[in-house]
């Protein structure tokens, strides 16, 4: 097979199925944070579909969807647009658990499984701000 015969190789993005695998993917997370007492006091707005289209267009770009995100909102800045809200270890662990579940839920391949919860944990830990315990006397865990 000659270089003019090779295809391509897909990006993450085509290759886990697209838009749809990552709507999914974000709508199983946000069923979790609905029902989650200590994220869902962090979004503000009463329904959550805005939240979960800024993360489904955000994720989509990253992972080498289209570039709707950084079109209709900039740069990314991940720990600025975060900064406002108090991420501690007791939050970092309650996403990280709805985003687990989110994740295995796609029943996705390896290595993409595990490539795309590498990204989700090391993104969850970078997002930390505090290392307080939660203003609710709990511990963190």
């Amino acid at each position: 097979m000659s270089a003019a015969d090779e295809q391509p190789e897909a990006s993450f993005f085509e290759a886990v199925g697209g838009e749809p695998t990552f709507r999914r993917l974000v709508d199983a997370f946000y069923e979790g944070v609905a029902r989650d007492p200590l994220l869902r006091p962090m979004y503000p707005e009463e329904d959550l579909g805005p939240a979960a289209d800024r993360l489904t267009l955000f994720l989509m770009q990253y992972w080498g969807g289209p570039n709707t995100y950084s079109a209709s909102r900039g740069h990314p800045r991940l720990r600025m647009r975060h900064a406002p809200f108090r991420v501690g270890p007791a939050e970092r662990d309650a996403w990280l658990l709805h985003m687990r579940a989110a994740v295995d839920s796609l029943h996705l391949p390896e290595p993409h499984h595990s490539a795309l919860w590498d990204y989700l944990e090391r993104a969850a830990y970078f997002m930390v701000n505090t290392m307080e315990a939660h203003p609710g006397g709990q511990p963190t865990r």
